[in-house]
């Protein structure tokens, strides 16, 4: 009897915050973020350097900037963990064209485009046409990429970014704002507008929410899924390009993390599983959770392992919060 009286005022107050989590996902990213940043400086004063905060802005903008496609295939119901993947490719493919020279970054460019539009293309047909589980594919297509990498490179990728290019991503304009930001002021109200002005974010959410009510408003469902996942791949090898850019020297799988980061980052700032519900403002609280848990993960000096398991724990916990509806159960 005591043990229940005890537990009841935590079970209120887990019911409480998952009740805010799902009515205001994108404040409750940022309160989450605040606060684990508040807890990194209390661990680690020197975390409050202009220094650190001008890196967390970077990797938050980086993370954002993977996440945008993953929040437009997750609106459309589907799933993309090819992210990484097409990221640490694109990354390779970036030094080993430019070869430190800027004049070949448009070729640079173009190839990159080109196998993220391609990856994508192969997730949506095989998502939509084989009607195969986007989880299994994206995995496995991901994984494919992977190896065919290791092949193509033997494992030691060659080359370095243009000096340029590398200035124009890592540059602190007045010792604080990265140049990165830049390509924000380009990226953010181009990822808005393709999801909240465009004919084809409207028929996005439609097929996510139901799949059956937009055929027979006579969308084509399969076409807007594959063109979801399309955007995704090139955005994904684009953020690939940009992270090299910050790097400055590619290798095998360098971020094959921001598969499960990017699509954290996109479920703490409220899209859901289900397909049909979610905002990129949303996705970009998310990701400064995400950068936010790792710096202080960081700061702990907990092992890359132990990092890994928090994370995973903590997409647990983040199903449990943010998706408690019966659609995304289901």
């Amino acid at each position: 009897m005591q043990n229940s009286t005890l537990l009841r005022p935590i079970a209120n107050l887990l019911g409480n915050v998952s009740g805010f989590a799902n009515r205001n996902p994108t404040r409750m990213a940022i309160i989450l973020g605040l606060g684990l940043y508040a807890f990194t400086v209390f661990w680690v004063p020197g975390a409050l350097s202009v220094q650190a905060v001008s890196t967390l802005f970077m990797m938050t903008l980086l993370l954002s900037f993977a996440s945008a496609g993953q929040t437009m295939v997750l609106i459309g119901g589907g799933m993309d963990f090819t992210v990484g993947a097409v990221m640490s490719v694109a990354a390779m493919i970036t030094t080993s064209i430019m070869r430190g020279e800027d004049g070949r970054f448009l070729q640079a460019f173009a190839v990159c485009m080109l196998l993220g539009a391609t990856v994508g293309f192969i997730n949506g047909v095989c998502t939509t046409k084989v009607g195969l589980p986007a989880l299994v594919v994206t995995l496995a297509i991901g994984n494919v990429v992977t190896r065919m990498s290791y092949l193509v490179t033997a494992g030691t990728p060659v080359g370095r970014v243009g000096p340029a290019f590398a200035s124009s991503v890592i540059y602190r304009h007045f010792g604080f704002i990265p140049s990165l930001a830049l390509y924000a002021l380009i990226l953010f109200p181009l990822v808005f507008y393709i999801l909240y002005r465009s004919r084809f974010g409207r028929q996005l959410y439609l097929v996510g929410n139901n799949p059956e009510a937009a055929r027979l408003c006579g969308i084509n469902v399969n076409k807007i899924k594959t063109i979801s996942y399309m955007i995704s791949g090139m955005l994904s090898a684009f953020t690939g390009m940009l992270g090299v850019g910050m790097l400055q020297a590619s290798r095998n799988q360098m971020f094959d993390a921001y598969a499960y980061q990017s699509l954290i980052a996109v479920v703490v700032g409220g899209t859901s599983f289900a397909g049909g519900i979610g905002t990129y403002g949303g996705t970009i609280a998310g990701s400064m959770v995400m950068v936010m848990l790792n710096n202080m993960l960081t700061a702990l000096n907990l092992s890359q392992r132990v990092r890994e398991i928090t994370l995973g724990m903590v997409l647990v916990l983040i199903l449990v919060m943010y998706n408690r509806r019966k659609g995304v159960r289901q």
